[in-house]
C-alpha cells in the first residue's frame, strides 16, 4: 500500500525535474553548440519549458487525479509567463516569473499567518498530518523561503546576464529541494501518524517548471 502512496509523488517530481532539465539543456545546446545569442536561446528554451509545464501538469494529474495547490499554481504561472515570453518575444518575461510567483506565495503564507489563519496545509498539501503550531511554523519557513527567492531573483535577473541567470534558475531549483529535505526532521517531530513518517516528502518550494 505505501508504494502506491509513494508512486505518484516520484512521478510527479520526474516528471517536474524532467521539465527543467529540457530547458537547461536546450538553452545549452543553443549556446555552447548552435552559438545562438543568449536572448534568442533563452526565449527558444522558453518554449520547451512551456510545453514541458503543460505536461508536468497532465502527468500530475493522471498520477494523482488531483494536482495540490503548489505545483497547479507552479505550472500555471510558467504556462502564462512562457507563452508571453515566446510570443512578445521578450526573455526578461520567463524570468520575471519567479519573482512574481514567489512574491504571491510570500504573500499568501506570511499574510495569512499574520491575519490568524494557517494556509499552509491548502498551500503546501494537506497529506501531512501535524498540529496546527506545527503548520504554522512550517508554514512562516516557506514564507520566508519565497520571499527570499523572489527577492534574490528580482536583483539578479535586472543585473546579471541571461547565461547567469539561467545557471541561478538551475540552482535554485537544488536548493528548494535541499530546503524542503531540511524540514523532514521537523515534519517527523510533530506527525501525528507513526506510520506515515516514512513516506514524508514535503513539496519543494520549486516545482521545476
Amino acid at each position: 500500500m505505501s508504494d502506491g502512496r509513494k508512486a505518484p509523488a516520484w512521478i510527479r517530481q520526474a516528471v517536474d525535474f524532467g521539465a527543467l532539465l529540457a530547458f537547461g539543456l536546450t538553452y545549452a545546446f543553443l549556446r555552447l553548440i548552435r552559438h545562438a545569442p543568449d536572448q534568442e536561446a533563452l526565449i527558444q528554451a522558453t518554449w520547451v519549458l512551456t510545453v514541458a509545464s503543460a505536461v508536468a501538469l497532465l502527468a500530475g494529474w493522471l498520477a494523482e487525479k488531483r494536482l495540490a495547490w503548489l505545483p497547479l499554481i507552479s505550472g500555471v504561472f510558467a504556462l502564462i509567463f512562457g507563452t508571453l515570453t515566446v510570443v512578445l518575444h521578450d526573455a526578461d518575461i520567463i524570468k520575471m516569473k519567479i519573482t512574481a510567483l514567489n512574491a504571491l506565495f510570500a504573500a499568501i503564507l506570511l499574510g495569512g499567518v499574520a491575519a490568524g489563519k494557517n494556509p499552509g496545509k491548502a498551500v503546501l498539501g494537506d497529506a501531512v498530518d501535524m498540529p496546527d503550531a506545527a503548520w504554522r511554523t512550517l508554514t512562516i519557513r516557506y514564507g520566508l523561503y519565497f520571499a527570499a527567492s523572489a527577492a534574490v531573483n528580482e536583483v539578479v535577473w535586472r543585473t546579471q546576464s541571461n547565461d547567469f541567470w539561467v545557471t541561478f534558475k538551475l540552482v535554485l531549483f537544488a536548493a528548494s529541494f535541499v530546503f524542503a529535505l531540511a524540514n523532514v526532521p521537523f515534519m517527523m517531530k510533530h506527525m501525528k501518524d507513526p506510520e506515515a513518517k516514512r513516506d514524508v516528502l514535503p513539496e519543494p518550494p520549486d516545482s521545476g517548471v
